[in-house]
């Protein structure tokens, strides 16, 4: 079961992604740059931070050790870019999800992070961390999109994800 439930988070992730970044679009370069009250200071960073996170984990699932490049790193300026490695990562994700086994879901992956520190922790529990951290960040985006002449979509679970 749980195994399904993180197939299930992992389309509803993608579908979310298509659904924010199809409203991005309607912004210009200006507006998605805008500093605002958030973490990763635009729509833009944010975006940029949630491919972070993605990256980071997906190569902790991999068994390798990806050097920080910061949390808040811009790692695409471009937002056509941005958007088609977020096409990508999603199909990547999905993938992931797909491959996962119960064997796997039970072990535990050590870490380092971005302060240095190393964790030991169970996998279920960080795949279940792993796609809270992007509806986290999505829900920021979000809250800066109301801060615009835009619109947000609509991204409850349970209305994006039914067929």
């Amino acid at each position: 079961m749980l195994i399904q439930h993180f197939q299930m988070l992992a389309r509803y992730n993608t579908l979310a992604n298509r659904r924010l970044y199809e409203v991005c679009t309607r912004l210009d370069d200006v507006e998605r740059k805008r500093t605002r009250p958030a973490f990763f200071k635009s729509i833009h960073g944010t975006l940029n931070h949630i491919m972070v996170g993605d990256r980071i984990w997906l190569s902790r699932f991999e068994g390798k050790e990806v050097p920080s490049t910061g949390l808040n790193a811009i790692l695409y300026e471009d937002f056509d870019q941005l958007t088609k490695a977020r096409i990508s990562e999603d199909e990547r994700i999905e993938a992931f999800a797909a491959s996962l086994n119960d064997e796997f879901l039970s072990g535990t992956i050590e870490y380092r992070n971005n302060q240095g520190n190393i964790y030991i922790d169970p996998v279920d529990l960080l795949i279940a961390h792993f796609f809270n951290h992007q509806t986290h960040h999505r829900g920021q985006v979000h809250d800066l999109l109301t801060q615009t002449e835009i619109a947000p979509p609509v991204l409850d679970m349970h209305r994006v994800i039914r067929p």
